[in-house]
Order: structure tokens, then sequence, then C-alpha cells
């Protein structure tokens, strides 16, 4: 399959998405945390563990898209009916 810069918009999207809604539920987190809430320490952990996960997906997305928008032709025509 033959990436295209539509494919490569969309890789990047997806990864400036993950990022924005990850840093803001760390930034929801260490709120909580920093007002003394009352969680065990589990419930931290597993969010760290998604928090780190998701962006590790976006920036393997944003590499991706990238390097798709890189070797894909700029005036590559766009087939009627993708």
């Amino acid at each position: 399959m033959t990436l295209t810069r539509r494919h490569a918009t969309l890789f990047l999207l997806i990864a400036a998405w993950n990022v924005l809604s990850y840093a803001n539920f760390a930034r929801n987190l260490a709120e909580a945390a920093a007002s003394g809430e009352s969680r065990p320490a589990g419930y931290y952990v597993a969010h760290l563990v998604l928090i780190v996960v998701n962006l590790g997906v976006a920036a393997f997305l944003g590499w991706l898209g990238v390097r798709a928008w890189r070797e894909a032709p700029a005036d590559q025509p766009v087939a009627a009916g993708r």
C-alpha cells in the first residue's frame, strides 16, 4: 500500500489529538494528586501507563505522518470514490 498525503494528514491529526488530549489528562491527574485527592497508588500508575503508551502512539503516528508526507508527491491526484 502506498501512503498518500491524505494518509499523512490523517496520521498527523491523530497524533496531534493524542498529544493534546493526553497532555490535558496528565495535567488533570497531576492537579488531582496535588490537591490531595485520595486515590490508591494503582490508580495513578495505571493512568500514567495509559498516558505514556498513548504519547508513544502519537510519536509513532507523527513520525509515520511526516515520513509519508515527505515521500508522497505533492501533485499526486486523488482518485474519485476513494
